[in-house]
């Protein structure tokens, strides 16, 4: 890493049902490590490290998608991250986020823990130390991911020596490993995580705490990419696909769809039954990032719904709401009237025009993640914000079978049928064995539709291919009439670039190539 890094690390000493946060300065660490309630004080205060990345996780996985409006949203606001993310204008002084985006500054303090656990604490039992270490080895591997599908190749950093008193930047300095060699880094600590929980599935803080079931989805996660994308030394093996489609057997059928789609993500059903892994909010204690989809009322005065009525709060806001990201009309108009998730997902607002009074100029307000109305009266979102959910599950099993040429609709069609509900149909809306290339598309049209919001869609088109093989992130066939998310002559933007300020600090970095 590049520069040194004071952290004054958060923990929670705290039930399963909070995450109070209070700071520990863990340059005087050798006092804290005492007995068990502070271990697992201390791997809750991780937890909530890698929650506060959520909008940083959403900004890597979904915001280049192509499904994103750019510069001014529907209600006049000027719209986030316009350039150079949702415009994919990156260029070596625009990059987007910097100082690597927050991740080492969660991963450092993870060594920490393993480097505790693994060579001083001697008060647990090993059936505990086992669990701990298990989270921590697979919440490393997860922050890991997200800077291999970023950037390829990073610095690989084990060690905790930045919070053990070093007062120089200098044994921070890292050079950048390659995409193989981090990826074969996630992957041992996959297998620690494994080998640590070994056969125990518990599953924490309503979902909100790491375990084995999130460690085999982001095997299957991983694995997935890998047989899919080559980034540089990394290319796809012949065992990879295998080994995702293990782990994900090893998850099916242990968690289940719920009826009501709707309902997976409200408040008062939190670590609901299709529910893997999710970050975890509270009224009270912290707080999403989703008021940035919502609007801000004297803006939405002005706008009217579909049945012609003037819009005048229509989501029960209460005013706490900016819209700073929106999504295309035409993924809202893709959706089947019938299909359950097109009003659960979004509100349609529009100009009336003022000569023939037709409604006209659509745009989108989320209806996702709204959180909750609280005693004080006050909208507050502190929805859980799903990593890892039991349709992934099944639409990871539908992209594998058509890898190996075999039947994906048995899949799309479990999503499909529980979209519909009552409304479902099978000689309407089931889906049929098409061919690689057209099963493609239409597993990705249905992760479009599923996972609206969740921080998956960027990557969905940088793994997913075309019949020749071709990420679909180079295809004009799948942003619902825009462009190609890239152009053929843009594909050293498949990585992103490292920030000037971080490559000046640490004299052993270079640059993303293309850059």
């Amino acid at each position: 890493m590049k520069t040194k890094i004071l952290i004054l690390f958060l923990v929670s000493l705290v039930s399963c049902d909070s995450l109070d946060l209070g700071p520990i300065d863990y340059y005087g660490s050798e006092n804290f490590w005492q007995n068990e309630a502070q271990v697992n004080g201390y791997i809750l205060g991780l937890h909530s490290q890698v929650r506060d990345l959520h909008s940083t996780l959403y900004l890597l996985g979904e915001e280049r998608g192509g499904l994103m409006k750019s510069g001014t949203g529907s209600t006049g606001t000027s719209l986030n991250d316009s350039s150079p993310v949702k415009d994919q204008d990156f260029t070596k002084d625009k990059t987007g986020i910097s100082g690597w985006g927050g991740f080492y500054q969660r991963i450092l303090p993870v060594n920490l823990g393993i480097y505790k656990l693994e060579n001083e604490v001697d008060f647990l039992t090993d059936a505990s130390k086992n669990y701990y270490l298990g989270q921590l080895y697979g919440l490393r591997a997860f922050l890991y991911s997200y800077l291999y599908k970023t950037y390829g190749g990073v610095p690989i950093i084990t060690d905790p020596k930045v919070l053990q008193g070093e007062n120089s930047a200098e044994p921070l300095y890292t050079e950048r490993s390659t995409p193989k060699q981090v990826f074969d880094f996630i992957k041992s600590d996959l297998t620690q995580s494994e080998n640590y929980f070994g056969s125990n599935v518990e599953t924490g803080n309503q979902k909100g705490t790491w375990s084995k079931y999130a460690t085999l989805l982001l095997k299957a996660d991983i694995y997935l990419w890998s047989a899919k994308v080559t980034t540089g030394d990394q290319s796809p093996a012949s065992g990879d696909l295998a080994v995702a489609e293990a782990a994900l057997n090893e998850v099916k059928g242990k968690f289940s769809l719920l009826d009501d789609y709707s309902s997976v993500f409200e408040y008062d059903n939190k670590g609901n039954n299709e529910i893997i892994f999710t970050l975890r909010f509270l009224d009270t204690e912290s707080t999403t990032f989703h008021y940035l989809f919502r609007y801000q009322l004297n803006t939405i005065a002005t706008k009217y719904l579909a049945d012609g009525s003037a819009a005048v709060d229509p989501l029960e806001t209460k005013g706490n709401g900016l819209l700073r990201h929106e999504y295309i009309f035409p993924l809202f108009e893709s959706f089947d009237e019938l299909d359950s998730r097109k009003y659960s997902t979004f509100l349609d607002i529009y100009d009336k025009d003022g000569t023939t009074g037709d409604l006209i100029n659509g745009g989108l307000i989320m209806r996702k993640f709204m959180g909750l109305i609280n005693a004080d009266g006050n909208r507050v979102y502190a929805d859980d914000i799903p990593v890892y959910r039991y349709a992934d599950v099944l639409l990871m099993l539908a992209e594998v079978e058509n890898m190996k040429d075999g039947n994906p609709a048995q899949y799309i069609n479990q999503v499909r049928e529980r979209a519909y509900g009552d409304n479902y149909n099978p000689a309407l809306h089931a889906y049929t064995n098409a061919g690689f290339e057209a099963n493609e598309m239409a597993i990705l049209e249905e992760r479009d539709k599923e996972f609206v919001c969740e921080g998956k869609r960027w990557f969905d088109v940088r793994r997913m291919q075309d019949g020749s093989g071709k990420p679909l992130v180079f295809s004009d066939e799948v942003n619902y009439g825009n462009d190609a998310v890239l152009s053929a002559s843009e594909s050293h933007k498949l990585l992103w670039p490292v920030d000037v300020n971080t490559l000046n600090v640490d004299p052993k970095l270079e640059q993303t190539p293309g850059y």
